[in-house]
């Protein structure tokens, strides 16, 4: 293993001293050596080239550390659970073989990823959950668990208040961090109305919830927030998903909106990828769980979505 990270650090130009580590510190330096490296990307394909034939041999020091981790956890705690977060944001790359890098990291590397010695939780891809292997992952990893977003219009379009309650609490609980005992409505937005809208236009995506936020923040100077600086916020990123969306999909977006649901093929698949569709989830009265899908809010004010509809509704 050391051999192996002489030769990583010499690869990517580093100066990280590995001897004489104890294991914790070692995994926190392989941290450091892949934030470096998205810096870098052309050497992202060497690395990989050095790392694949000795996987065996980390998977060993990860699981050395896991094994001193358990020593060392708090007391009355006896177990690990590991979340392997941000994995579904890589984007999918279809291979010489012909299967997509996804399929490469979930399937042909399955052992590697069940052989760490805790509980683990792998953020896998929403387009993978729609693909033809779907069935293969569940058999290896069991049923997996879709977190839909959090729903803030029912499938009619009315406001569905349990959810934008929620919402405004992850706020609330953010904000709290920085300004205890502030009224969300008043001192933290000039008004409930600006509040709403941020909330709304978000989807119910909190990754996209927080943007919203983060840039209103930064066209601010003073607290409150303006209805101005939310708008600007949500024009900002409405002009992103804008230049997501290619010629072709506009469409399809339009057909979602009409019909609330998708097909499962390649155009919807990279969609919901992409986060211009959102699934949402809800327990009938039978308790039986039912799927929804709309197109986020940010792009239903596009003019290119806005002609699509219209064209939609004007066929016979």
């Amino acid at each position: 293993l050391e051999s192996r990270w002489q030769e990583l650090k010499d690869l990517a130009l580093t100066e990280i001293a590995f001897d004489g580590l104890s294991a914790e510190a070692k995994i926190s330096q392989y941290g450091k050596l892949t934030a470096n490296l998205r810096a870098v990307p052309t050497l992202r394909q060497q690395i990989r080239q050095k790392i694949n034939p000795h996987t065996v041999t980390l998977l060993k020091a990860l699981n050395q550390f896991i094994t001193e981790a358990k020593q060392n956890l708090p007391a009355g705690c006896t177990k690990l659970a590991v979340i392997a977060d941000n994995l579904d944001r890589i984007v999918p790359v279809i291979q010489e073989s012909n299967q997509t890098n996804h399929e490469e990291i979930f399937l042909d590397r399955s052992e590697q990823l069940k052989g760490l010695k805790c509980h683990i939780v792998y953020t896998v891809p929403i387009s993978m959950l729609y693909s033809k292997r779907t069935n293969d992952l569940r058999d290896i990893y069991g049923d997996a668990q879709v977190l839909p977003m959090i729903m803030v219009r029912t499938k009619e379009g009315n406001l569905y208040q349990p959810g934008f309650n929620k919402i405004k609490e992850v706020i609330s609980k953010r904000v709290g961090q920085f300004a205890p005992n502030r009224s969300l409505e008043t001192d933290i937005f000039e008004s409930p109305e600006a509040l709403e809208r941020l909330c709304l236009m978000s989807g119910g995506h909190v990754r996209n919830l927080l943007l919203l936020i983060q840039t209103a923040i930064a066209r601010t100077e003073t607290l409150p927030i303006s209805l101005r600086a939310v708008q600007r916020s949500i024009t900002d990123a409405r002009d992103t998903y804008r230049r997501t969306v290619q010629d072709g999909q506009w469409s399809v977006l339009a057909d979602v909106y009409r019909s609330k649901q998708i097909h499962n093929n390649n155009q919807y698949r990279q969609l919901l990828f992409n986060r211009c569709l959102l699934e949402y989830q809800y327990f009938d009265d039978e308790g039986e769980r039912q799927c929804w899908y709309d197109v986020h809010p940010l792009i239903k004010g596009i003019k290119q979505f806005k002609d699509a509809c219209a064209q939609l509704d004007s066929q016979p």
